[in-house]
């Protein structure tokens, strides 16, 4: 097709060759297409054409214009798909991996038989595909399937443009509602924020203005009071204060706040959420707590049943009711020919005669040996002990420190699809003593979950660093649980060990969590590259970690060094630093297939990690922060295939692979619970608000050999000096006061 005048409209019919880049948020691609001209030249395209895959004809409506550094380009403003009509554009179609089942062998036999029929073949008569060599009637009848499907999703996607809604939500919303897709979509918008996993309250507000809901609409505001409670329990709170919630509210709505009042008392009255006087910091004001309905159940739940097996008469253990411990001691030394400290006889005592204990301390101080020997002990008298850890790394740790199996806390309970767990309070546990390692990442829902399955008599010991940051879900449970006025007992550990006294990694933990600037020359183990700017930062972190690392400690860049920095955004954030990273470590080869999904690319060998909990995958799910690699990509199949850190092989089909980003760095957030051979730390000035003390401590303390910071001076004091700032706004704390 000719161009138009510069800054006209006009029509370009085309077949995607490739995409160079995609930005998931905005939807903006870069793009070159073929239009069939001959010459092989390839026309540059750019603008909105999130969803479009390699291989589809497209009509594009757009402007001709030109760029300075790379010459003429078409401006997408919409486009829509077009099925090919010539053999070759068929056979392109077919063989791109869009109809499931067809790759580009089958697709040469199946255009080879039918020629300029296939398409209308596979519309109007796919049972004539039986007559394609090789092409079996169970093939057969998934190309159909896969055929009718693409059709009815591309649809709703026609429907879902106009809003800018991406292929891989639309896909989302179809399998949700099917037929009633577009019906959902029209009459209750705000539906998809709580349904679909990937749409949030602003997409769904998006659409809903285009389909006609007023801005006022108390359907409107109540998603979005919903929504804003939503968001706090994501940055950790179980509830808002209600004049905050409504200050929040108003500002995202822009609607009154007479409206706003309104419709949070509604939603008091249908039970949307709970509304709930607690005390104050200053005694004489009272709080006015507003809760989600589940986080406020938890919350009782959790508190119910800890004082329930705090207090229960019957014993599983009762051996160590009358124990003589000067023996019992005795004997353990000659099982791990080492003496346990005071605090450390006190925490044993304490795990093997209380329902319910904390242990707590930092690095080098003992825990691991204080649990080993609770263990030991446990066994010896013949007790069922069972050991879990919030994550696959964690409970792998714990079974090669005690020599006990541990598991996940989500395998230990068998959650279910929906988050039911297969053990509760009507079927508990068979454990006498259950052992939580890393409890400082186990957030408010789960510890109910895990607490529920406790049977009555069995003892709870709950081990972790609450010097940490706290879970990446809502609550503090293990700051609660040690708050002063519970009268859960406790023991803290804060003696180093000699040993421990020797490595840098440990020592500068400790400084940073005391306020003091970390040691960082003459250290075999803890290193400082400084660098003031932070692209510069993100450059020497992928020298250091592609590198330097390897060729001084023989270290495998992907395996064995994790990269974690402090936020997501910006040149040296997690985002970033996974694409650089990626093209370093991973770069693209012409033998094999790779898969671009949005704005990340999907190769094999990819480090990955699982953004969400997704209970149907694997043997019991595939839990948030699951980390794996890349094992196989099948183009053909539409399928990914992922080997977690729990050795478990899982498949992701192609719309699915928004569960899945790129693990090379993480923030400091998503890697507790976990430890690495060596962490590479980017500290700079652009994260300034995230700097902060029990970040920075949480990630060297993630390390179990080898720290390297790459960054300025002054970021790093600025984090050792700043304290985190507020408690998430729980009541876990005040319900366990008696």
């Amino acid at each position: 097709m000719t161009a138009k005048e510069p800054f006209q409209h006009a029509v370009l019919e085309a077949v995607l060759e490739r995409i160079t880049f995609a930005n998931e948020e905005t939807g903006y691609t870069v793009a070159k297409v073929d239009t069939g001209r001959g010459g092989g030249d390839l026309v540059t395209v750019v603008g909105a054409l999130l969803g479009a895959q390699p291989g589809e004809s497209i009509r594009m409506r757009g402007r001709w214009g030109s760029h300075p550094q790379y010459g003429k380009q078409f401006h997408v403003e919409d486009y829509t798909t077009v099925l090919p009509a010539t053999v070759q554009g068929i056979r392109r179609y077919l063989g791109s991996g869009l109809i499931k089942g067809i790759g580009p062998v089958l697709a040469d036999r199946i255009v080879g038989h039918f020629g300029v029929d296939a398409l209308d073949v596979i519309e109007q008569t796919p049972e004539r595909l039986i007559e394609v060599p090789k092409l079996g009637p169970k093939r057969t009848k998934l190309i159909a399937d896969a055929w009718e499907e693409q059709k009815a999703i591309k649809e709703v996607m026609v429907f879902l443009q106009g809003v800018g809604v991406s292929t891989s939500l639309a896909v989302r919303i179809y399998k949700t509602y099917a037929d009633k897709s577009i019906d959902v979509v029209r009459k209750e918008p705000y539906r998809l924020a709580t349904d679909v996993w990937g749409i949030g309250f602003r997409t769904a507000d998006t659409i809903a203005k285009a389909v006609g809901i007023p801005h006022d609409s108390p359907q409107r505001i109540k998603a979005g009071l919903q929504f804003t409670l939503s968001e706090a329990t994501s940055d950790g709170n179980c509830f808002l204060p209600e004049q905050r919630l409504i200050a929040d509210a108003i500002k995202i709505l822009q609607v009154d706040a007479g409206a706003v009042i309104d419709c949070l008392a509604e939603l008091v009255v249908e039970e949307g959420v709970v509304r709930e006087e607690l005390p104050g910091e200053d005694a004489e004001e009272p709080v006015v707590a507003i809760y989600l309905v589940p986080f406020h159940r938890a919350e009782i739940s959790l508190a119910g049943q800890l004082l329930r097996l705090l207090h229960n008469k019957s014993d599983r253990m009762p051996a160590f009711a009358s124990v003589d411990w000067d023996r019992a001691l005795a004997w353990l030394r000659t099982q791990t020919s080492a003496d346990l400290a005071p605090a450390q006889q006190e925490a044993v005592r304490l795990a093997l005669t209380q329902k319910v204990a904390v242990l707590t301390g930092g690095p080098g101080c003992g825990k691991s040996f204080t649990v080993r020997s609770i263990v030991t002990l446990a066994a010896a008298k013949g007790a069922k002990v069972v050991l879990a850890a919030p994550t696959g790394r964690a409970a792998k740790r714990l079974t090669e420190l005690t020599g006990h199996e541990a598991s996940t806390i989500h395998r230990l309970l068998e959650l279910r699809p929906g988050g039911d767990a297969a053990y509760d309070r009507d079927r508990p546990l068979d454990a006498d003593l259950v052992v939580i390692d890393e409890a400082s990442m186990v957030d408010l829902l789960l510890a109910n979950k895990l607490i529920k399955a406790i049977p009555p008599g069995a003892h709870v010991l709950m081990v972790g660093d609450v010097d940490q940051l706290p879970s990446v879900g809502a609550g503090e449970v293990l700051r609660d649980l040690l708050a002063a006025g519970t009268p859960i007992p406790h023991v803290r550990l804060t003696q180093i060990f000699r040993q421990a006294q020797q490595s840098g990694v440990v020592t500068n933990a400790h400084r940073i969590n005391e306020g003091e600037f970390p040691l960082t020359e003459g250290l075999s183990d803890f290193f400082l590259f400084p660098v003031e700017e932070t692209e510069d930062a993100a450059t020497m972190t992928i020298d250091v970690v592609a590198r330097r690392i390897p060729a001084k400690f023989g270290l495998n860049a992907r395996r064995d060094v994790q990269v974690l920095a402090p936020m997501h955004r910006g040149p040296a954030g997690a985002g970033a630093l996974n694409t650089l990273l990626q093209e370093a470590l991973t770069p693209p080869r012409p033998d094999l297939p790779e898969r671009r999904f949005g704005g990340r690319i999907f190769r094999l060998g990819d480090k990955v990690t699982q953004i969400r909990n997704n209970y149907d995958k694997g043997a019991n799910g595939v839990f948030n922060g699951t980390l794996g690699v890349v094992i196989a990509l099948n183009p053909e199949e539409q399928k990914l295939t992922v080997r977690t850190d729990e050795d478990e092989e899982v498949d992701y089909e192609f719309g699915e692979l928004d569960e899945l980003v790129h693990a090379y760095a993480m923030t400091i957030h998503r890697s507790q619970g976990s430890e690495y051979p060596c962490v590479v730390i980017p500290v700079t000035t652009s994260a300034w608000m995230m700097l902060q003390r029990n970040l920075l401590y949480t990630a060297v303390t993630r390390a179990k050999k080898l720290v390297v910071l790459v960054g300025s001076r002054k970021a790093i004091g600025q984090a050792v000096r700043t304290v985190s700032g507020g408690r998430r706004h729980t009541a876990l704390a005040y319900r366990l006061q008696e």
